[in-house]
């Protein structure tokens, strides 16, 4: 019996081994996983600073003429303490002198070089940014499964790392079977297509934070099957194939699994595209078999691979999803949920199109897929629908 989608992406994730970690640089980071949590080594930023260009000045009134006794630049502080009657030239960024409770900037000073006349009220803290005022010493700054992006790299500098310990990259081989497949370019024979599933599901690899170790096509003999998956499993974490899953003649997937020692967790899934869904392992190695059609490989592969390899980095793994009203009837698989390409808009999923299994141009500008339960009818516009999101 297939399983749901639910129950299908639970039975993979109750397979996936967490990987081993490694030190990184944080230049080095972008994209990896955390395995540990970061803290700020110190204060950030360590000391008072200005928030604009001006002078630093004591509290007082407008009006005010007072003597100009030093600089303070970024990196380089005043060495004077701002008196009475004083102030320092300051650059945004730099270090607050002792004795100064506030910053004008240039714009409301007359500046006659060695002195300034003051044309607004300084009252205490204007302008000015605290220690800690970013990150206090010891406070966490980064989850252990946090994904590195810009912004994490940079707060991890900032709380003092110079490396971090990350999971490994998961491996992942992309085997595309089938002797009608040519490669984007070369001219068609009858009965030959341009083969697309390995593009698509290296570069979804990719989106999840994985490196692509093999990008392969696979032709429909049982021997170069076998062959090809053998290699495969000594050399990746996971194991992606499309195509050849199913039971005619010219389908050695299965048998090839079964022949080098990969266990079946599951076969079928109650889903519209993707039903022929194949999952298996062998030790840690996790093997999707995938449909062969372009839009039912894309969207199995987003809904059991994609979670699968985040899990193995120890990130977040469960799908986003938004609530969203169908923007057109849809009509129902009597026993199977229907994946729909829609984009959405204003709460309002629409569809993209025509939504055949072949028909990739349905993921084109696609931002989710909203869910259509089985059952008998329609589900009619305005009813409201899961959307899981693409990106």
């Amino acid at each position: 019996m297939a399983l749901t989608i639910q129950a299908a992406r639970e039975a993979v994730l109750a397979e996936v081994q967490p990987l081993p970690t490694e030190e990184v640089a944080v230049p080095d980071a972008l994209g990896r996983v955390l395995a540990e949590d970061v803290a700020a080594a110190s204060d950030v930023p360590a000391f008072s600073n200005s928030a604009m260009d001006g002078f630093a000045v004591r509290a007082g009134a407008a009006g005010r003429t007072l003597r100009v006794v030093g600089e303070s630049r970024a990196g380089a502080p005043a060495t004077v303490p701002v008196g009475e009657g004083e102030a320092i030239r300051i650059s945004t960024g730099a270090a607050i002198p002792d004795g100064a409770d506030g910053v004008l900037q240039i714009e409301l000073v007359d500046d006659g070089g060695g002195e300034i006349t003051v044309n607004d009220e300084v009252t205490p803290g204007r302008n000015l940014r605290a220690a800690g005022d970013d990150l206090r010493a010891g406070e966490l700054v980064l989850p252990a499964g946090a994904r590195l992006g810009a912004a994490e790299l940079g707060l991890a500098a900032a709380a003092g790392r110079a490396r971090v310990t990350c999971a490994r990259v998961p491996r992942v081989a992309v085997l595309a079977t089938g002797d009608e497949l040519v490669a984007p370019g070369e001219p068609l024979g009858p009965g030959q297509i341009h083969e697309t599933n390995g593009l698509t599901l290296a570069a979804l690899a990719t989106g999840a934070g994985a490196e692509v170790t093999r990008v392969a096509v696979v032709r429909d003999t049982e021997q170069e099957t076998r062959t090809a998956i053998a290699d495969a499993l000594e050399r990746a974490d996971v194991v992606v194939l499309s195509g050849g899953v199913s039971v005619g003649p010219h389908d050695h997937v299965k048998p090839a699994l079964d022949a080098l020692g990969v266990r079946e967790v599951f076969w079928r899934v109650a889903l519209r595209p993707g039903r022929p869904t194949w999952f298996g392992t062998r030790g840690e190695t996790l093997v999707f078999g995938l449909p062969g059609n372009p839009v039912s490989a894309m969207v199995t592969f987003v809904l059991f691979a994609r979670p699968a390899i985040a899990a193995m980095q120890g990130a977040a793994h469960e799908a986003p999803r938004v609530t969203a009203r169908l923007a057109e009837p849809i009509a129902r698989h009597a026993d199977r949920d229907e994946c729909v390409r829609v984009i959405l808009r204003d709460g309002v999923a629409t569809p993209t199109g025509p939504q055949g299994s072949h028909q990739l141009r349905s993921m084109l500008r696609a931002d989710g897929l909203a869910i259509v339960t089985a059952g008998d009818g329609e589900a009619q516009a305005g009813t409201q629908v899961d959307v899981e999101l693409l990106a």
